[in-house]
């Protein structure tokens, strides 16, 4: 588990005054039991339209295989400032990932969207594994992925 104050390089999305709160957020991602290697995850944000606006966490820590979480690859554009402190070890099949971090209270119930991409080596690609909005309501309400994850659910503090 670590902490993260997540900027999301916010000046250019929106202005924030000087007095902006966090939040702590919980986000816990269960994969299914899928009998490959470590699974590489991306989470990350979008707008409503589906465009990317900043990564939360990476999960797997050889860059050169990024490239297989397509939709945030693309959106990210691989900038390792993008991810540059925001990774960690793969994580196995029928295995969860557990990440806290603090995001902004003006993120929430905005419009903006969780999404996690998956891939795993020799296997398929999953684009939008899950896609979820970040609001007050949906906080605790466990979801199903289309791919490798099981369930996602997040928590706000």
């Amino acid at each position: 588990m670590r902490k993260i104050l997540f900027a999301l390089g916010l000046a250019t999305v929106m202005a924030l005054p000087a007095y902006a709160q966090a939040r702590e957020v919980t986000f816990t991602t269960q994969l299914k039991n899928y009998g490959g290697d470590g699974a590489y995850l991306a989470l990350y944000l979008t707008d409503t339209n589906g465009q990317y606006q900043g990564t939360l966490w990476i999960s797997g820590e050889k860059s050169k295989y990024y490239k297989h979480l397509r939709d945030w690859a693309r959106g990210s554009g691989l900038n390792q400032a993008e991810y540059d402190g925001l990774t960690g070890a793969s994580v196995t099949s029928g295995r969860a990932l557990k990440v806290t971090l603090e995001l902004e209270d003006a993120l929430i119930d905005s419009g903006y969207q969780i999404r996690v991409d998956t891939a795993v080596e020799d296997m398929r690609d999953n684009r939008s594994d899950v896609v979820v909005p970040l609001t007050t309501e949906d906080s605790g309400k466990t979801v199903s992925g289309r791919g490798y994850v099981q369930s996602f659910v997040y928590d706000l503090k």
